[in-house]
């Protein structure tokens, strides 16, 4: 009977947890919802470092080889490209990311990553190199000292080696050239993109807007929420934005438990329900031993002493323990009455699984 109201208060605290969390869970707006347009851009380059103390690529490397004869050839300078030594210099890929808003002049942070057989990029210096996006417009211009933040010093066998010295980083080394232009609110309308569609979700932040700001809201899809701009904020439409994404929403989710099976962790959202359902639970254990005896001869026989083993088999199994829940539970109060009766980590996993394909389990089971 204390075994029982152990058990019953158990759950009963497992229940107050889960309804706790679920009460708790509103956010604001902009942290489940982005405004759509505002969006980074990718950007790539190809070019040449410059500088390098005997690391850069090879004579095989061709594409090296006729870069630094174009680069020159630009210059006035006319090279025998089958002449070059290029040791001194890497051919990379330049790569960066161009956030939204930025203006003409402002500077951005660029990758650069060797694409030859270059030791180290180290102390090398990055040449002019133009940054297009992928509509082909150049949008940024890259040039600057490249820092690796790694090394490779030694010869032969005894090299040692720190990160990866053909991949560095050229802070503030790109200026933008161009800007993306934004039509934000420019046609009286905004978009709210969700980060996880859902109906339930998408009509709440309509519902929301619609309370503060009046009729201007309509949620268009699960994943995206259209908004007019009111009268007197078709000039702030800045502060329009900012006071929308203050506004607190309650999101929905769909009901799912995730388990992974490696660290026997087990995650479960709050509205998970299991239909009623008894479980049983319990262990067969067979351990084997061996004892070593000696077989004495008779006195006075010429027999010799021999070793025998002898086998022992023993069986034991644990008493089942059955757990009936009603269908008010939860996966909570299943986890919880598991762990009570002793239950290991992966024998819950299991009985999860089982209770899923039984249909019981009114959730989406995610194994990791």
């Amino acid at each position: 009977m204390k075994r029982i109201t152990a058990l019953f208060m158990a759950l009963c605290c497992l229940l107050t947890f889960t309804t706790a969390f679920a009460d708790s869970a509103v956010t604001r707006l902009k942290d489940i919802a982005k405004v759509q347009g505002v969006r980074s851009n990718q950007l790539v380059g190809y070019g040449l470092v410059v500088g390098l103390n005997g690391t850069g690529d090879s004579n095989k490397t061709l594409e090296t080889l006729q870069s630094v004869a174009n680069m020159l050839r630009q210059f006035g300078v006319t090279v025998n490209q089958a002449a070059l030594k290029t040791k001194n210099v890497a051919a990379v890929v330049v790569t960066a990311t161009l956030p939204p808003f930025v203006r003409e002049g402002d500077t951005i942070d660029v990758t650069v990553s060797s694409m030859g057989d270059a030791k180290s990029i180290q102390g090398g210096t990055l040449i002019q190199t133009p940054l297009q996006a992928g509509n082909g417009q150049v949008y940024a211009v890259a040039q600057g000292a490249v820092s690796t933040g790694g090394f490779t010093a030694g010869n032969g066998g005894g090299n040692q080696q720190k990160n990866f010295p053909t991949v560095g980083t050229t802070p503030n080394g790109a200026i933008v050239e161009k800007t993306v232009e934004d039509d934000l609110g420019t046609d009286g309308m905004i978009s709210l993109s969700l980060a996880n569609p859902d109906f339930t979700t998408a009509d709440r932040i309509a519902q929301t807007i619609n309370m503060r700001f009046g009729n201007v809201a309509r949620a268009a899809n699960p994943g995206r929420v259209d908004v007019s701009l009111p009268p007197y904020y078709r000039n702030n439409v800045v502060g329009f934005i900012a006071g929308v994404e203050e506004l607190p929403v309650m999101p929905d989710n769909i009901a799912r438990v995730v388990v992974n099976e490696r660290t026997g962790t087990i995650v479960m959202g709050g509205d998970v329900s299991v239909d009623n359902v008894a479980i049983t639970q319990g262990g067969l254990s067979i351990r084997v031993t061996q004892e070593e005896a000696a077989s004495q001869p008779a006195p006075f026989s010429y027999g010799t002493t021999v070793v025998t083993k002898n086998d022992d088999v023993e069986v034991e199994e644990d008493k089942a323990h059955s757990i009936v829940l009603p269908a008010t539970a939860d996966v909570s109060d299943i986890v919880g009455a598991l762990n009570a009766v002793g239950a290991t980590p992966r024998d819950i996993i299991s009985i999860l699984q089982a209770i899923k394909a039984s249909g019981a389990l009114h959730a989406e089971l995610e194994i990791i």
